[in-house]
């Protein structure tokens, strides 16, 4: 049978287990022989959006870029797990519109938890004025208003997280 493709795009604050989730996801989806390919904001950073600031218009080019590649591997039967900040509601309904098969997963934390999750400390360095325009701290996030999925990671355990997605993709027919 012919795997349909999809892009899962996961959204929410810097710490609040996006990569997390998507990595357990992506391991439950290759054990069982599906055909997936990870974009992680941090990675994608490194390599194919080399060079972009975070301005709004550079992190709306970043989301674009990555949008793009997460369109051609959807529309050849890839199932693209991407995990990015991704903090402006329009470029991600933008996106969704041009991808079609995109499940949005929101990975909901109070900053609190965020900060505390912290293990780069760049939460630190933006409140100490190191980094400038940290979403969350002084450049916005908005929150999905309708996400496909909310993962509550402060009330909830990474299985469970980890299980609704899976149902959301099951459900959807994307997998068999």
């Amino acid at each position: 049978m012919e795997q349909r493709g999809v892009t899962l795009w996961f959204t929410g604050l810097s710490g609040a287990g996006k990569t997390t989730i998507s990595k357990s996801v992506a391991e439950k989806l290759r054990l069982d022989g599906y055909k997936l390919e990870v974009l992680d904001g941090d990675i994608v950073r490194q390599n194919l959006t080399k060079g972009l600031g975070f301005s709004k218009e550079d992190r709306d080019e970043n989301i674009r870029r990555i949008g793009f590649v997460a369109n051609l591997l959807t529309r050849n039967g890839v199932i693209v797990i991407v995990s990015a900040i991704s903090p402006y509601r329009a470029i991600r309904e933008e996106v969704r519109d041009r991808i079609g098969d995109f499940i949005e997963v929101y990975v909901n934390a109070p900053l609190e938890i965020c900060e505390a999750r912290d293990v780069k400390g760049l939460y630190r360095r933006a409140r100490s004025g190191e980094i400038k325009n940290f979403t969350g701290i002084d450049d916005p996030y908005e929150a999905p208003t309708n996400p496909d999925i909310e993962c509550r990671t402060d009330q909830e355990e990474l299985a469970e997280s980890v299980e609704k997605v899976l149902g959301k993709l099951q459900a959807d027919g994307y997998l068999s």
